[in-house]
């Protein structure tokens, strides 16, 4: 245990942290089968940031995206399931596991469906880690950032959540007709208990493959509707009292230009502190930096 804060305490910021810190969560895992199992988990800490994973059907979240594959490929994510970088797979901060969400690329409004099956990414900034397969099929790989919209499945992900809890294969439907993606080739798996079944929405017959006891996704391809522009800020926090929000405000002013500007949602006003917006990813994680000690919820969003 100490040797373990030990390692949090010493690890620096910037990617190389954020690979080790996420390298920590995984390690620190209890061993055991190749089977995963359906994990919330308790609050925990990296770099000086709290995190508080809880089941939710309702996530939607704009911001960056990362992606992991080598080094990481055959390892054990946070679930107990093996880590296949082609797989269609995502690690997030907080959400349930497994639980299903559609990843769509802003700047593309290519969408797919992945499997969040790991935690991560602990880089500030970043919202969620998709697998290698998944940035190729969203034209994110070589850039190796995106902006990008992360929804729950609610059905698909209550009834995957609920069949890993009893320990069972799901055999539940994606809640939408997607396109196959041209050149799929099966990412090579163990021999399966028995053969995948297809899915069906709208009536109409959408492949996944299993392996062990959790069907992925195969690599499809959903074009959705995005907005012609996107901008980059930063929120700084977000307040029901329009007087926290200004005082954070007041104290982020000697670093950057913060502002208030008010949401309402589902009839309740909040009053958001954010900078911005900026040009380029790159400028809003120098942005998040200077101002990161003054408020350690801030991240960056996508409007």
């Amino acid at each position: 245990m100490r040797a373990l804060l030990l390692v949090l305490v010493l690890v620096l910021s910037g990617c190389s942290w954020a690979r080790m810190g996420a390298e920590v969560v995984k390690d620190t895992m209890p061993a055991g089968e190749d089977v995963g199992t359906f994990k919330v988990g308790q609050p925990y800490q990296i770099g000086g940031q709290w995190y508080y994973p809880q089941e939710s059907y309702s996530y939607d979240e704009t911001g960056i995206a990362s992606w992991y594959g080598p080094g990481f490929h055959n390892r054990r994510t946070a679930n107990g399931e093996r880590f296949n970088q082609r797989e269609l797979t995502a690690a997030h901060r907080t959400l349930q596991m497994p639980s299903f969400v559609r990843v769509t690329n802003l700047a593309n409004g290519k969408s797919v469906v992945a499997r969040v099956n790991d935690r991560g990414p602990f880089a500030r900034g970043r919202i969620i880690d998709l697998s290698e397969k998944v940035a190729e099929l969203l034209e994110f790989k070589n850039n190796g950032v995106a902006r990008v919209r992360v929804q729950v499945l609610p059905e698909a992900s209550r009834q995957v959540a609920q069949a890993a809890r009893e320990g069972r294969t799901w055999h539940g439907t994606l809640p939408e007709e997607q396109i196959v993606a041209s050149g799929y080739e099966p990412a090579p798996a163990p021999a399966m208990a028995s053969a995948p079944r297809p899915y069906e929405i709208d009536g109409q017959p959408v492949a996944v493959h299993q392996v062990g006891t959790a069907y992925y996704p195969d690599p499809v391809v959903t074009p959705r509707n995005v907005p012609a522009s996107t901008e980059l800020y930063i929120q700084a926090g977000s307040f029901s009292q329009q007087d926290n929000a200004d005082r954070l405000a007041q104290r982020l002013s000697a670093r950057s230009r913060a502002y208030v500007v008010n949401s309402v949602v589902n009839g309740v006003t909040y009053h958001r502190v954010r900078v911005g917006p900026f040009g380029s990813i790159s400028e809003a994680d120098q942005a998040l930096n200077r101002i990161g000690d003054l408020a350690p919820d801030a991240r960056i969003v996508v409007d």
